[in-house]
């Protein structure tokens, strides 16, 4: 499947995959699993514990499915009625798990150069330069894996894996402990060479900003099975479930009971905590007195130091702040209205409304920012 001059002829990775493990304990796992990854950047998103770790196994060939098969375009590696299991090594794959099991007594070429030892000394050289250019390590070829910064280490991970030209590429969450400007720009790299390659790569991750910043399709697992795939703000800023929405950053899911139906406006009004306050949601398939659960990010509620008037949002709620609570470049606020809501503003928005804890406050909800969403 690899063509001459050191390019990579790429072709989908299709595969459906079945896992049953039935037992008291641990508790009973079943992953259940049919995908068409195309060449680009798939990522796999979901809470822990939703199969996404195991489903890269399946295809690296490190965990044998019960049933199924996984195929590159017309090559087979794993098929449970033909019999048919090709061995890791022989998969042509590329895995970066989060450990990245780099060898620290190696320098940072040896560390590059160790899965090229079938090619001649000109070729190793010249792949080993470009991989090293691409993912701006260059400067540290030297220098031992153990004396190396941890970005630097993920860069050099990743530039082991890819410098075999591998037909597929399996990060298991490679970036996390990194900051936020650091793993942008490592994605960016990541980003840059497939271009060139496009290769499918599958990118396990459960933070939102990774998913933010790869931005291609996103496939959402839960409990072992696919329950959404897309683009991310198509799948991710509307969630479905509860799990999925805790896994998308949605800091507020609050429990309602739906009061009125509107349909000719296509919302109806729901109560929070037994009739404390009400507010108005997208029409659901609910009826009056049935239990809803709401879904709110954060950054998706305004804040007023007085009775807002003449706004097309919906839902204002009159409420006191209960704490304030600096973290990073944002401010987190928890504010009492009937229920709690947890509310992100800026510093200079907490300067300019001069919020304090127990002032009295306005929270200003547009009704799509309020998602329903099921156990």
């Amino acid at each position: 499947m690899v063509t001459v001059a050191g390019e990579i002829s790429a072709e989908p990775l299709s595969l459906r995959v079945l896992i049953e493990r039935r037992a008291a304990n641990p508790p009973s796992f079943v992953l259940d699993v049919s995908l068409e990854i195309p060449s680009g950047i798939t990522i796999l998103f979901g809470p822990s514990g939703a199969g996404k770790s195991t489903l890269l196994d399946c295809i690296a060939g490190l965990l044998r499915p019960d049933a199924g098969h996984i195929k590159i375009g017309d090559d087979i590696l794993f098929d449970s009625q033909a019999r048919v299991n090709v061995p890791t090594q022989r998969r042509r794959m590329a895995y970066v798990f989060q450990s990245l099991a780099l060898f620290p007594h190696m320098t940072v070429v040896e560390n590059i150069a160790y899965g090229l030892a079938d090619l001649i000394a000109d070729e190793r050289t010249q792949r080993i330069a470009e991989i090293l250019q691409a993912f701006r390590v260059e400067n540290l070829g030297k220098r031992r894996a153990g004396e190396i910064s941890g970005g630097e280490k993920q860069r050099v991970a990743l530039a082991r894996s890819l410098v075999t030209l591998p037909r597929v590429l399996l990060l298991d969450e490679p970036l996390s402990g990194l900051d936020a400007e650091l793993k942008a720009s490592i994605l960016d790299d990541l980003r840059a060479w497939n271009a060139a390659q496009r290769i499918p790569i599958l990118y396990v991750t459960h933070t939102r900003d990774e998913v933010d910043a790869l931005g291609e399709r996103v496939v959402v697992l839960d409990h072992g099975r696919v329950i959404n795939e897309g683009r991310p703000h198509e799948v991710l800023d509307a969630p479905r479930r509860k799990r999925l929405a805790q896994a998308a950053g949605f800091e507020n899911l609050l429990d309602a009971t739906v009061v009125e139906l509107r349909e000719a406006d296509g919302v109806m009004r729901v109560s929070l905590a037994e009739g404390a306050s009400e507010i108005e949601v997208p029409l659901g398939y609910a009826m009056p007195n049935d239990p809803v659960k709401i879904a709110i990010r954060a950054g998706d509620i305004l804040l007023a130091t007085q009775p807002p008037v003449g706004l097309s949002a919906r839902n204002i709620l009159e409420g006191k702040i209960v704490s304030l609570e600096p973290r990073g470049k944002l401010v987190v606020a928890r504010v009492e209205a009937g229920v709690m809501f947890t509310v992100h503003v800026t510093p200079g928005a907490v300067r300019a409304l001069e919020l304090i804890v127990g002032k009295s406050i306005w929270i200003v909800l547009k009704t799509h920012s309020c998602h329903l969403v099921s156990d």
